[in-house]
């Protein structure tokens, strides 16, 4: 086995939902890459005796390495640094250097803000620079400083690293780490080598890829010796597959099975997103996307430009959620509207081409549908999306599908179906998608 490790968010305002936890996912995903084996991501309240369990029952599991986030400031229910000592059954100390990186660092910030008390504001952070004897310091990227504590020499245990909360402090602040602390690198050398490779699927259901798995097994390919995860996301498959460098003629023998049988449906087998390979597609051909979307309400806009560089191949997107914007906007013909329909193959049409007249792009995508929890009838019902793609040159896919879930799903959903749409438009492909059921 390899190293094994566990995650401890602190955070009440994680534990009861007022703040999505970003940074126990981010560091699993680090660790993975490393070669370590994540145990848990455990959430835990500002509260010390929930902290120093968690912190034993991830011991207890056999982690040799143990990275906490959150409760590093200068307020009273910042405890995790306290926790940790005591954990470790280190005696803390002021490191009176750290106070003065830590003063520098706020002395801009009361320059800005005259009324504030200097003194108070010195003395409330001090705190911060409060750390366990023999721990190493990780500089602080916004007022808090990280720690790196090894166990005790006549101790055991793991090695435990402290990170703030924020994740735009937290995230460089391990790399820093990585770099620069002899603690955690001697904690990672146990470390095994992995190699990862994901195949991402559309159109076919999470259980249709685990027959694949047992058909793979029965046809002799040694699966036992990988370590294969599927998950169904945004409306894809997901295969990721860990293994071995030694394993790796077992996994190709895998991919290319999975590839004979899901031929179609098999759109990536490198790991890389519709959303990348639709950029690639346009940018390789030089042209230009733009998009009309009602139901999305701009969630398609927003997707595609996630991505540095999308305002080389997307033009613009209108958000044409009622039948006025769709006719002021999109030009649609406010009589094909009322023959029928705000949802319907031929408004999605005319989405498609009035956004790429409008905005002068060399593809246009169109979106309307029914997203929930109201608006359906028996003829259309909750989940019904109609899309189309076209193209200046005259070619066109459109299709409608009817999505699972609700409201979020629906409309989630539906921006990925657009981009396969738009993604088999581009590869010259006929209208033979099939909707994430």
């Amino acid at each position: 086995m390899s190293v094994r490790a566990g995650i401890v968010v602190t955070g009440t305002e994680v534990l009861t939902g007022r703040v999505h936890d970003r940074n126990g996912p981010w560091l699993s995903e680090q660790l993975q890459r490393l070669g370590v084996d994540p145990v848990a991501i455990l959430v835990v309240g500002d509260r010390p005796p929930d902290i120093l369990r968690a912190l034993r029952f991830l011991a207890a599991e056999g982690c040799a390495l143990v990275l906490t986030t959150g409760g590093l400031g200068p307020t009273a229910d910042d405890l995790t640094v306290e926790v940790v000592g005591r954990f470790q059954g280190r005696e803390l100390v002021l490191d009176e250097a750290l106070e003065g990186r830590i003063a520098e660092i706020l002395r801009p910030m009361i320059a800005r803000w005259p009324d504030l008390d200097p003194e108070a504001v010195l003395t409330s952070n001090r705190k911060q620079a409060v750390i366990p004897a023999g721990a190493e310091i990780l500089e602080p990227v916004g007022t808090a400083p990280g720690l790196v504590a090894a166990p005790l020499a006549d101790g055991d245990g793991p090695t435990i690293v402290v990170l703030p909360g924020p994740p735009r402090e937290l995230q460089p602040m391990w790399h820093a780490a990585l770099a620069a602390s002899p603690a955690l690198r001697a904690a990672l050398s146990g470390v095994i080598e992995y190699r990862r490779d994901m195949l991402r699927l559309f159109g076919i259901p999470e259980s249709e890829i685990a027959a694949t798995l047992r058909a793979a097994e029965q046809s002799g390919i040694a699966i036992d010796r990988l370590e294969i995860t599927t998950c169904l996301r945004r409306g894809e498959v997901e295969v990721v597959t860990r293994y071995e460098p030694e394993q790796a003629a077992v996994y190709a023998a895998l991919a290319g099975f999975v590839r004979e049988r899901h031929g179609r449906t098999l759109f990536s087998d490198d790991g890389t997103t519709v959303d990348e390979q639709v950029f690639a597609l346009l940018h390789g051909a030089g042209e230009t996307l733009a998009v009309a979307e009602s139901c999305t309400g701009g969630l398609l806009s927003a997707r595609l430009t996630e991505r540095p560089g999308s305002s080389e191949v997307v033009r613009g997107g209108l958000v044409v959620y009622s039948d006025d914007a769709k006719v002021a906007l999109a030009r649609v013909d406010p009589a094909l509207i009322a023959r029928v329909g705000a949802v319907s193959q031929e408004v999605a049409v005319a989405l498609a081409d009035g956004a790429r007249t409008a905005l002068d792009a060399d593809v246009g995508v169109g979106v309307t549908g029914i997203a929930g929890p109201g608006g359906a009838t028996k003829a259309k019902p909750l989940g019904l999306v109609w899309l189309s793609v076209s193209h200046r040159d005259g070619r066109r896919l459109t299709r409608s599908v009817t999505l699972p879930g609700g409201r979020a799903d629906v409309r989630d959903r539906s921006t990925t179906v657009a981009l396969h749409l738009v993604r088999r438009l581009l590869l010259g492909g006929d209208d033979d998608v099939i909707a994430p059921g």
